[in-house]
């Protein structure tokens, strides 16, 4: 018998191999299942009485503690989707939906949204609201050096006017610009993502590409004029990003 055999047919080296392969196993197995402890089980677009679990099945409710007190339970019995205005364009099981109506307000492809809390995000040091305006943040204030887009105005890809920059809105954890505040014409304030501005410092205006002038009166506004939760801005994220697709009409058409 060879050194470090057990038996005849068996050495170490052959049983450490399949010890890491069941090991390995079960580790996919226990993360598959974890993963599922949110969004599941899926939603069917055939029948609401059917459940899809998947393999492995989900796993048993945990309950997790929050950093700023309360805990949630995952797995969870989950609130009812929102209805949307989309249809399938065919009838087979997971045919793509075309939204019905404005595209833009559809809440389908580029404009869905994830329903996070509707609760803002905190900073984990203070517990304070992580995203405010600068009137808010009176701590905080715009670099001298660096240009300042208040009373800037805003307009679409189109040319057209939007609205105007009224106030900035920072991010407290992370100490850069979130958004920029616009106010329409009619009054009324929205936010716009500071990675979709482009500054014109020289004509004194702020370009966006993503939607038409007109469009930021449909830009979802904020219940609180002081605060932006989870959910307002995955909706406001959303929305822009639809416009990359829905904006206009020859958006949606092939480039060749």
């Amino acid at each position: 018998m060879q050194a470090g055999a057990i038996t005849s047919t068996i050495d170490v080296a052959q049983v450490a191999l399949y010890a890491f392969w069941i090991f390995f196993f079960g580790l996919i197995i226990y993360l598959r299942k974890e993963d599922k402890r949110e969004g599941y089980p899926l939603i069917s677009d055939r029948s609401d009485a059917v459940r899809l679990d998947g393999f492995p099945r989900m796993p048993a409710p945990k309950v997790f503690l929050l950093p700023h007190g309360g805990s949630v339970m995952a797995p969870r019995e989950e609130p009812p989707q929102p209805a949307f205005d989309a249809v399938p364009v065919a009838a087979w099981p997971g045919a793509p939906l075309q939204p019905v109506g404005d595209p833009m307000l559809a809440g389908v492809g580029p404009t869905a949204s994830a329903l996070r809390a509707d609760v803002p995000d905190v900073t984990f040091e203070t517990g304070e609201n992580r995203v405010v305006p600068l009137r808010v943040a009176t701590d905080h204030s715009i670099d001298p050096e660096s240009p300042d887009p208040r009373n800037m105005e805003v307009v679409g890809d189109d040319g057209v006017v939007g609205g105007v920059v009224t106030d900035l809105w920072i991010d407290r954890a992370e100490t850069f610009v979130r958004y920029l505040e616009v106010t329409l014409a009619a009054g009324a304030s929205v936010l716009l993502p500071m990675p979709l501005a482009k500054f014109d410092v020289k004509g004194g205006r702020i370009i966006v590409h993503s939607i038409m002038g007109a469009q930021f009166a449909d830009v979802p506004q904020l219940a609180n004029p002081d605060q932006v939760t989870l959910r307002e801005e995955d909706r406001i994220a959303a929305f822009y990003a639809g416009g990359n697709l829905f904006a206009e009409p020859r958006r949606m058409e092939p480039l060749l």
